[in-house]
Parts: C-alpha cells; sequence; structure tokens
C-alpha cells in the first residue's frame, strides 16, 4: 500500500489534531472475529535441497510436514507513521495466496475511523481506493506484487509449495527468494536469525509511488514469532523505507485464518458462483 497516498488522505484527517492529540492514543477496538471455520489443512513433505537456513527456519515452524495453504485471512491492528504523527489503525487482509489479495485499513481517531483504505491486487493489476480518489499504475503494480508476497511471512509455507517460487544460496544466514512478477521475477533478501533460525528480515527494491522514477530499498521486519491459535504465527513486524530511519508501519497480528474460501471478498459474488 502506497505510504504517499496515505499521506495525501489523512492530510485533510488530520486536520484537528492539535484539538485531539489524545485521540491518537486510543487503539481502535479490532475487527470481529472471521465468521468462517479454519478446515483441516493437507501437507507435503518439506522438501530436500533447501538451502540451509531456509531449511532450518521451515524445520522449526513445521518440521517434516509443510502444510498446503489456499488462503489467508489476517486481522489485526497497527500503528502508522504518515506526516510525522502516529495512527491507530486496524487491517484485515484477505489473501487468495499466490494470486491476490485484499486489504481492509480503517486509520482511526479516539477509536473512531477517520480514513477507510481498500486495495485490490489481483491478476497482476492493482487499485488502491483512497477518500480523494483512486491510485493505479505498473508501478503500483510491482509495489503491490511484492507486498503480496512478503505478507506471505504470515503464512510462509507458500514459499514452498507454490512451484514459481523457489530460494538461493547465499550464505549460513541468508537466502535469496525469487518470486514472479507477471512474465519476471523479483527478489527478496531474506535473513535469519543465527540463534533461533526464524526469519527476521526481507529486503527488497520496490517502488514508494506510482510517480517514482526509481525504486527504493524497502524493509520488512519480523520483530516477534508466537504461538497463536496453536501454531507459531509472526506476530509483529515493521516496513521501512531505507533512509527514514524509522519504520512506518508496524503490524500486530491476532487472528489468522487459513484455507477459507475468499473468492467473494477479491474477485466479487460471480467468482463464488462460477467456482473460480
Amino acid at each position: 500500500m502506497p505510504r504517499k497516498g496515505l499521506l495525501t488522505a489523512l492530510g485533510v484527517a488530520a486536520l484537528p489534531l492539535a484539538a485531539g492529540a489524545l485521540g491518537l492514543r486510543v487503539r481502535p477496538a479490532p475487527f470481529p472475529p472471521y465468521p468462517e471455520a479454519e478446515p483441516a489443512l493437507g501437507t507435503v513433505p518439506l522438501p530436500e535441497g533447501l538451502p540451509a537456513p531456509v531449511a532450518r527456519f521451515y524445520r522449526r515452524l513445521y518440521g517434516e510436514r509443510v502444510p498446503v495453504i489456499t488462503s489467508a485471512v489476517v486481522t489485526g491492528r497497527a500503528k502508522l507513521r504518515l506526516g510525522g504523527l502516529v495512527f491507530p489503525a486496524r487491517f484485515r487482509f484477505t489473501h487468495a495466496v499466490g494470486r491476490g489479495y485484499r486489504h481492509d485499513l480503517e486509520v482511526t481517531l479516539f477509536g473512531r475511523p477517520v480514513v477507510r483504505l481498500r486495495e485490490r491486487y489481483v491478476d497482476g493489476t492493482s487499485r488502491l481506493e483512497l477518500p480523494f480518489g483512486v491510485v493505479e499504475g505498473p508501478k503500483v503494480d510491482q509495489a503491490a506484487n511484492l507486498g503480496g508476497w512478503a505478507e506471505a511471512v504470515w503464512f510462509p509455507a507458500l514459499f514452498i509449495t507454490d512451484p514459481r517460487v523457489r530460494w538461493e544460496a547465499v550464505d549460513e544466514a541468508t537466502a535469496l527468494l525469487v518470486v514472479p512478477f507477471g512474465g519476471l521475477e523479483e527478489r527478496f533478501v531474506a535473513r535469519f536469525h543465527p540463534e533461533t533460525g526464524l526469519l527476521h528480515l526481507l529486503e527488497a527494491m520496490r517502488y514508494k509511488g506510482a510517480a517514482d522514477a526509481a525504486k527504493t530499498l524497502w524493509l520488512c521486519e519480523a520483530l516477534v514469532w508466537e504461538a497463536l491459535a496453536g501454531r507459531t504465527v509472526l506476530t509483529k513486524s515493521a516496513l521501512t523505507w531505507f533512509g527514514d530511519g524509522a519504520p512506518w508501519a508496524r503490524w500486530q497480528v491476532e487472528e489468522v485464518v487459513y484455507n477459507v474460501d475468499v473468492r467473494a471478498s477479491l474477485w466479487g459474488e460471480r467468482a463464488t458462483r462460477r467456482g473460480r
């Protein structure tokens, strides 16, 4: 989700903040629990030949069998640093994993939404709906594609089960993660914690906005892995643009539901009826 669009949207909403700065300290209520129950997950064997830190990470997370995840609904709350202020927010990110996603994000003041943002990335095209208009374009698509693959840290089995994805060895604590972008490929540098073996950083070159002439180094930091609903999940993470000096987004995940039907959220009710 491009930060520049958020800054423009919040520029209007933030006008009365001098009188309501306390409202920035109020956490919003989370979105309601996702209504559909998660089915049992199938598994596949952890493949051989993975780079050493990658194999160690997956054995730590899953053991010798990796779940097959086809969709994910990730819900939580966030803090967004925009225009020098830190805004509370709540989010629900819905993924048809490896195919597309939908972002629903509400920025709040005194716990109430002041800006609602919706972004869809489907069939290789991104559409970001903001209060002042719609943001689209090839550079937005590149950013959205990288963003979707980075969010797979919440369901990292995808990096094993999707045949379009591959890992390349670098050293004992680093590997390259290669993901598709249309007919092209993009690369993340993945860094693993030398003691825990868990993934702790993804780095990639990404466009900040639709009009940017050059890409900027984008850092996705995995801060806390912990048990959630009986499995180990990345619950706290942060996003930083190189040169900013501090994260612009901090995510706290509170619910993850896998392999539920998300077709209507991404493609509409007709897709559900067609069995897309």
